[in-house]
């Protein structure tokens, strides 16, 4: 690395790409400013950037450069996942129960919260589904609410954003709130979510 040059924005996408691609997981903007040598805010203006020329390049690619926060990842696209766990391998981890994805939305929208208020807001005991998902790390401990006890808060992780494809939580959709109209089967129907 030569720390005299001064490197263009191309050849700068070009280093990001193969650092993500190298690393397989995500890399903060502030690591890629240190490695490069420029500022961070020079770094993310070309992972926006390089965002954009991804998806309207009309190339037909295999991945994605996803943004999470503050950082980014190279990923492949989830259309492409059944043809990659069958050449690597692969076994489906199991997909999350209903249980599990009304604590993970509560948890997502709301955080951070503690397990009583997950557990006040679905009527029953959620100790199981809050481990689940601290399992599959898709929720973290975000620290302690300041009362007697000082029960644990959760959040969602950087794992939750890369899996639902989100750059960060305000990317999550609104709530639509059920009205009293609302009731067809098609409108309760709940398709599976594989992590």
């Amino acid at each position: 690395m030569d720390d005299e040059k001064i490197l263009t924005r191309d050849e700068i996408k070009r280093i990001i790409e193969a650092i993500l691609f190298a690393s397989g997981y995500p890399v903060t903007f502030e690591k890629l400013a240190e490695t490069i040598g420029v500022g961070v805010d020079e770094i993310e203006s070309v992972v926006d950037e390089y965002i954009t020329e991804y998806d309207n390049s009309g190339l037909v690619r295999g991945v994605q450069l996803l943004k999470l926060g503050k950082a980014c990842q190279l990923v492949t696209k989830e259309v492409f996942a059944d043809y990659i766990k069958a050449a690597l391998g692969i076994r489906d981890g199991g997909n999350l129960s209903k249980a599990s994805l009304e604590t993970l939305a509560i948890v997502a929208y709301n955080q951070p919260v503690t397990r009583a208020y997950v557990e006040q807001v679905r009527g029953v005991d959620s100790t199981y589904s809050v481990s689940v998902l601290l399992e599959r790390e898709l929720i973290e401990e975000k620290g302690h609410l300041d009362v007697p006890g000082r029960p644990r808060l959760f959040g969602t992780t950087e794992n939750f954003l890369r899996v639902f494809g989100l750059s960060s939580i305000d990317d999550l959709p609104p709530v639509a709130l059920p009205t009293m109209t609302q009731t067809s089967e098609s409108e309760t129907d709940i398709e599976p979510i594989t992590i």
